[in-house]
């Protein structure tokens, strides 16, 4: 059964609400929190607490993250790389770890551009604290959970007047928010105050969510995360819609890879070639697309596109900066629907076949391996006649085994 999550920002969007929304839907999740926690490192340092939680309009859940005593000392600032280099320490499982980092790495890079610095140089200051870094550790440990494979989000509450931050008083939605919102509908409302923190846009910008619930689904259930915040005449809370997407999904799988884009335009194309060679052959990356573009000034470029393993995008794009002359890459989380299939052989004669065979919502497609083929003595129509034979035999083999 696959599952669509669409998120209705009703007050907002911050770390805890999230997670509280996630338990409040999928309770089952809740025993294993403290174990995630451990994995990740950091078990003496904060605190876990979930109560149930009523504002007079609607119930739901309230999570909240405390800082032991540990963190007394004010010590809330942790440069990105020390981040990074914690959790790729842990023992968390990799595609928690890969969500984790992408948030992270998402709220760096809008941080290294209002301050002018680089992503390794940039200081977490809120968002550094250990309840704030474990607020991203288990929303990302929720999302790999949950099972859905599509998501969808309300329009933001924008939010207005100025929050308090360790560099001042700053407008809301905060600088960093704001650099994370771009692209999602916003909607003002007229409540005062800030109403969707860092991690919630971190947790927004990696979900990369539609815009609407998609048509065709059916409603399973629902859940609410409450915010620390009591707004007048809101409920400070977030709701999460749990569907069962359309039958015909079924047909198919999904799952959620990262897509990193950049333009080249003063590389050669030998040593684009060669580039994109190498990063064909790495582990974690499942395609690359180079297509060429005409830039400013007339000048021939080309334009990559790389489709990769959730765990494996911060390595892929560092030896992208490595390899190439690109000075900045595009990041963003897509979801692939992706047809199942398999890998038959058959004989014909004393050849033996390899052949992909893909289960199709109107039936069955096949495909020879080309190598196969081109390592025999044949003309181009004796070709085509073996092509079609070895498929049609695939197709009846898988056919058989339903």
């Amino acid at each position: 059964m696959a599952l669509h999550l669409h998120l209705d920002l009703v007050g907002g969007l911050s770390g805890d609400m999230f997670i509280g929304a996630m338990l409040d839907t999928f309770p089952e999740f809740l025993p294993k929190l403290d174990e995630v926690i451990r994995d990740a490192g950091f078990p003496d340092l904060v605190d876990l607490d979930l109560k149930p939680h009523n504002d007079g309009v609607l119930t739901g859940s309230r999570f909240s993250v405390a800082a032991s005593h540990t963190e007394a000392d004010g010590h809330h600032h942790r440069h990105y790389s020390e981040i990074k280099k914690t959790l790729s320490d842990s023992n968390l499982d990799a595609s928690v770890l890969g969500i984790a980092l992408s948030m992270f790495h998402s709220i760096a890079e809008v941080e290294a551009e209002i301050h002018g610095k680089s992503v390794a140089e940039v200081a977490f200051h809120e968002v550094g604290a250990w309840d704030s870094i474990a607020d991203v550790v288990l929303a990302s440990f929720l999302i790999d959970q949950c099972g859905a494979g599509s998501f969808s989000v309300s329009a933001v509450p924008i939010g207005r007047g100025f929050v308090q931050t360790a560099h001042g008083r700053l407008p809301v939605p905060a600088p960093a928010t704001a650099r994370l919102l771009e692209g999602f509908r916003v909607v003002d409302d007229g409540i005062e105050g800030e109403r969707v923190t860092p991690t919630g846009a971190a947790i927004l910008k990696y979900l990369a969510p539609a815009a609407s619930i998609p048509d065709g689904l059916k409603m399973l259930r629902t859940g609410y995360g409450f915010g620390q915040k009591v707004f007048p005449g809101l409920s400070n809370t977030v709701r999460i819609g749990v569907f069962e997407t359309a039958d015909l999904s079924a047909e198919w799988d999904e799952d959620r890879v990262i897509k990193l884009a950049f333009e080249l335009d003063d590389q050669t194309p030998e040593s684009i070639a060669g580039a994109l060679s190498r990063l064909r052959d790495e582990s974690g990356v499942l395609d690359a697309i180079q297509q060429t573009f005409w830039g400013k000034k007339g000048r021939q470029g080309m334009s990559v596109t790389l489709l990769v393993n959730v765990d494996a995008a911060e390595k892929i794009t560092r030896l992208c900066f490595q390899l190439t002359t690109t000075l900045g890459i595009r990041r963003e989380a897509v979801t692939r629907s992706i047809l199942r299939r398999e890998e038959v052989v058959v004989f014909i004669g004393e050849l033996s076949f390899r052949v992909k065979v893909a289960r199709r919502p109107e039936g069955f497609s096949a495909k020879v391996e080309m190598d196969d083929l081109l390592q025999l003595d044949l003309s181009h129509a004796e070709q085509l006649d073996i092509r079609h034979q070895a498929e049609q035999l695939a197709i009846r083999e898988v056919e058989q085994q339903i």
